[in-house]
């Protein structure tokens, strides 16, 4: 999908997927010290704004003006602030070390852009700092529900580990599970998380 298809996808006032925060997401920030934290295909912002709530000053980045203009009011109904960048993730570049969060959810391009994507978001980690990668798996091919139908938009947490590793220190890499509620009854979907510091 290019930018005027997600800038469609996002046009309806409802929001897409929800607007509350990613149910991964959180265990994995609640806890850390709030500092500057960066969301990278920050889409409608629902994990941006969550974290400044949670008193982190945020910057959000996406390539569609729709999606980030939700985000604006849902900052603005939750009474916070947050930096949003409407820019394509394959010219961005991110402040070198200069976030002590980096997020990225569900970016699922071809692997040429998700590896320049994921290299950059590990350089912007700042000493101390974490990088949080979620995902759709490639095993949600043929054992989950959703997500994209072609082999090339999905990968394993293995690879993100490959391409972040060399910067960072991989803690976590694994296949995780999320319950879906269908027209057929409750499926699974299967996701990954990868969590990478800086020490």
């Amino acid at each position: 999908m290019d930018r005027a298809d997600w800038d469609r996808r996002y046009a309806g006032r409802e929001f897409v997927w929800s607007a509350e925060p990613n149910r991964f997401l959180v265990p994995e920030v609640e806890g850390l010290e709030p500092g500057r934290a960066l969301d990278l295909a920050a889409g409608e912002g629902r994990n941006a704004v969550w974290l400044a709530t949670r008193g982190w000053t945020v910057t959000a980045v996406d390539w569609s003006e729709v999606g980030l203009g939700k985000g604006r009011l849902l900052a603005e109904h939750q009474a916070v602030t947050v930096d949003w960048v409407v820019a394509d993730l394959r010219e961005w570049e991110s402040p070198e070390r200069g976030f002590d969060l980096v997020i990225i959810l569900y970016l699922q391009p071809p692997a040429e852009v998700r590896h320049l994507v994921w290299r950059q978001a590990a350089r912007a980690v700042a000493e101390g700092g974490r990088l949080i990668v979620i995902g759709h798996d490639l095993a949600n091919l043929t054992e989950g529900w959703g997500g994209p139908s072609q082999r090339g938009f999905l990968y394993t947490p293995d690879e993100v580990a490959q391409e972040v590793g060399s910067e960072l220190e991989v803690v976590r890499a694994e296949r995780v599970l999320r319950p879906v509620e269908t027209d057929e009854g409750p499926r699974h979907a299967v996701d990954n998380i990868v969590v990478a510091v800086r020490r």
